[in-house]
C-alpha cells in the first residue's frame, strides 16, 4: 500500500481528510472527502432552557456566529408565538448582513483568490495570503478594510464582534443608536466603493480556467423572497438538477424534502431530497435559484455571470463568482439600511411570557448556505431534542464528488504532485466548508491527503 500526505490543507476552516484509492495501474479507483472530526452541539444544548439556544450556538463556531445566533433566535420566536417588530428584523437582518460582508470577503480576498492571482503551481509558501500581499498588497489592504466594516457593523448591532448575543426571542435586546448609524453608514459606503471596483478582479477571476473541473450534477435549494435574494426572511426553493422547481419550505416541512444519512468513510453527516437526488446550497445555488439580487450593482454583475453560465449552472469554480456578486449586493444592502431612519427605532422586541407552541425551526441563509435548526422544547421551555442542519454538510456528497472528479484528472502513474494536491484543494475551497460547524474536534487533527495502492 502507497501512502502520501499532505499535511494540513490549506485555507480551509477545520480539519479533514482525503483519501485516494489507487488500483494495480495507479490509476484512481475512488476518491473521498473524510471528516473524522467529533460533533456535540446538538446534545450539549439538550437540556438547556430554549432562550439559551442563541447564546449557545454561537459558540459552535467563531467564522458563522451570527447566523446560528439568528437561526436560534427565529426558532425561539416560533416556541414563544410572537413575531418580532420591523426594526427588530431590520437588525436581525443587518446583522446577517455584516457577516455575509466579513466571510465572503475573508474567502475571497484571502482564501481563494491566492490560487487564481498567484497560481496553483506557484510554491506553497507563497501560495498564500502572505505572498498575496507581497504580491498585490492594494488587494491585501481593500481586504482587510471590509473585513473590518463587516466585523464593526456586527459588534454594533450584535453586541459583540465575534459572538453575538443582542438577538434573542420577540427580536433585538437593544437598539441601534444614531452615533452608531451615522459612523457604519460611512463604513458602508467605503464598503460599497470597495465592492464595485473589485468586480473587476472578480469577472476576470476565472478567465482561462477549465470550469467543468469538479463539476457534480446536483439539485439546489436557497432561500428567496418574490424572486429576489434574500439572507434572513422568505422560504426556501428547491430546484432539481435539471433545473426545474420542486417546490419550496418556511418551516418544519422541510422534512417533506431533506432526509439526512451517513457514510462509513465520514463522521460528517450527508443530506440529500427525498427521492434520491442529491442537492447543493451556498452561493451557487442561490444564484441559480433567484431572478434578481435586488441592488443596481449586483444586478449588473449577475447578469454578467448568468451570459457567461447560464441561469443555472453546475460548474463548482462558479462559486467564487457567485460569492463575490453576494459580497456586491451585502454592501449594497448595508447602505440602503443604515440609510433608512428607521433602523434607530426603539421597538425592537415584543417580550415573551410562555412556551406556545413546542416545536420551533429557524431557517436562514448563512454564507455557505441553508441553515436550519430545528428545537423540540418541554412545556416549560427545556430543549428535549436538537437538529441542526448546516450547509457543509448539505454540500458533503458534492464536495466528496467533486474531489474525485478531480483526482481523476491530477493523478498520474501513482504519484501526487504538490501542484496536484492543491489543485484537488481548490475545489474543497470553492465551497468554502465550514468543518468546525458541521463537526467539532477533540484534539488536534489536521486535514490530510492520504494517496493509498490496493
Amino acid at each position: 500500500m502507497k501512502e502520501i500526505t499532505i499535511s494540513p490543507v490549506t485555507r480551509v476552516e477545520g480539519h479533514a481528510g482525503i483519501k485516494i484509492f489507487l488500483n494495480e495501474q495507479g490509476e484512481v479507483d475512488s476518491a473521498h472527502f473524510q471528516v473524522v472530526e467529533l460533533r456535540g452541539f446538538e446534545k450539549f444544548l439538550v437540556g438547556a432552557a430554549i432562550e439559551e439556544a442563541p447564546r449557545i450556538t454561537p459558540r459552535i463556531c467563531g467564522i458563522c456566529p451570527s447566523a446560528h445566533h439568528l437561526a436560534a433566535a427565529k426558532a425561539t420566536d416560533q416556541i414563544f408565538g410572537v413575531e418580532p417588530p420591523a426594526t427588530g428584523k431590520k437588525l436581525r437582518e443587518l446583522l446577517n448582513i455584516g457577516q455575509f460582508i466579513h466571510s465572503h470577503a475573508l474567502h475571497f480576498f484571502m482564501l481563494a483568490a491566492p490560487d487564481f492571482i498567484l497560481g496553483y503551481d506557484a510554491p506553497a509558501e507563497e501560495r498564500n495570503v502572505i505572498g498575496l500581499a507581497r504580491h498585490s498588497p492594494e488587494i491585501a489592504k481593500k481586504a482587510i478594510a471590509v473585513r473590518k466594516f463587516g466585523q464593526r457593523l456586527t459588534e454594533a448591532v450584535g453586541g459583540k464582534p465575534i459572538h453575538p448575543a443582542n438577538a434573542l426571542s420577540g427580536g433585538m435586546s437593544a437598539p441601534l443608536t444614531e452615533g452608531k448609524r451615522a459612523e457604519l453608514v460611512t463604513m458602508a459606503d467605503e464598503a460599497l466603493t470597495i465592492a464595485r471596483e473589485g468586480w473587476d478582479l472578480a469577472r476576470g477571476l476565472l478567465d482561462g480556467v477549465d470550469t467543468g473541473v469538479g463539476a457534480v450534477e446536483t439539485g439546489f435549494l436557497g432561500m428567496t423572497r418574490h424572486g429576489l435574494h434574500t439572507t434572513y426572511e422568505g422560504p426556501v426553493a428547491v430546484l432539481g438538477p435539471d433545473g426545474g422547481r420542486i417546490g419550496s419550505f418556511s418551516g418544519e416541512e422541510y422534512t417533506n424534502f431533506i432526509e439526512e444519512y451517513s457514510e462509513d468513510w465520514s463522521y460528517l453527516k450527508f443530506a440529500r431530497l427525498k427521492g434520491g437526488d442529491y442537492y447543493r446550497v451556498g452561493p451557487l445555488a442561490r444564484l441559480n435559484i433567484v431572478e434578481k439580487m435586488g441592488t443596481e450593482h449586483a444586478d449588473a454583475a449577475l447578469a454578467e455571470y448568468r451570459e457567461r453560465f447560464g441561469t443555472v449552472t453546475q460548474a463548482t469554480l462558479a462559486y467564487h463568482l457567485a460569492r463575490y456578486i453576494e459580497f456586491l449586493t451585502s454592501c449594497e444592502r448595508a447602505v440602503e439600511l443604515l440609510s433608512d431612519p428607521g433602523i434607530t427605532g426603539s421597538d425592537v422586541r415584543i417580550p415573551v411570557e410562555k412556551v406556545v407552541n413546542r416545536r420551533g425551526i429557524g431557517i436562514i441563509e448563512a454564507p455557505r448556505g441553508t441553515l436550519i435548526h430545528d428545537y423540540t422544547v418541554s412545556e416549560s421551555g427545556i430543549i428535549e431534542r436538537c437538529n441542526l442542519i448546516v450547509a457543509t454538510c448539505q454540500n458533503n456528497y458534492a464536495i466528496d464528488r467533486g474531489v474525485e472528479d478531480m483526482a481523476r484528472r491530477v493523478v498520474e502513474n501513482g504519484t501526487l504532485t504538490e501542484g496536484a494536491a492543491n489543485r484537488i484543494e481548490m475545489i474543497i475551497r470553492a465551497y468554502d466548508p465550514c468543518i468546525s460547524c458541521a463537526t467539532h474536534a477533540i484534539g488536534r487533527m489536521p486535514l490530510r491527503i492520504e494517496l493509498v495502492r490496493r
